[in-house]
């Protein structure tokens, strides 16, 4: 069974930092890219950042440059979000998911193979 576990969510005030964990499981961690993608009340679901296969590369949303670090630890088949300088307008739920695919080139163009439960980020000014 494919599952990928999101946490470390929480409510926060602006400026500060979370990191978020996805773990996974069920399927071979190493021939995916990992994308977090979030999506907030009312709104689209956006990209935020994706980490290729062997974690040297990673991908930013605009919004999130600067501020965010994706990172993964292919024996622990986990993918990290470290998310710093947080704005009330990040707040949304954070989904991470697998897609299999040699980079995250296109990103988030492309339809993951496997989503994640959310996780709930929510900042406060």
């Amino acid at each position: 069974e494919v599952q990928l576990q999101a946490s470390g969510g929480g409510l926060v005030q602006a400026g500060a930092s979370l990191r978020l964990a996805c773990a996974t499981s069920g399927f071979f961690f190493d021939d995916y890219v990992i994308g977090w993608f979030r999506q907030a009340p009312g709104k689209e679901r956006e990209g935020v950042s994706c980490i290729d296969r062997t974690g040297t590369s990673t991908t930013y949303g605009d919004h999130v440059k600067g501020r965010f670090t994706g990172s993964r630890d292919n024996a622990k088949n986990t993918v990290y979000l470290q998310m710093n300088g947080l704005k009330p307008e990040d707040t949304a739920v954070y989904y991470c998911a697998a897609i299999r695919f040699t980079s995250c080139f296109g990103f988030p163009l492309y339809e993951p193979n496997y989503w994640g439960q959310g996780t709930q980020v929510t900042v406060s000014s």
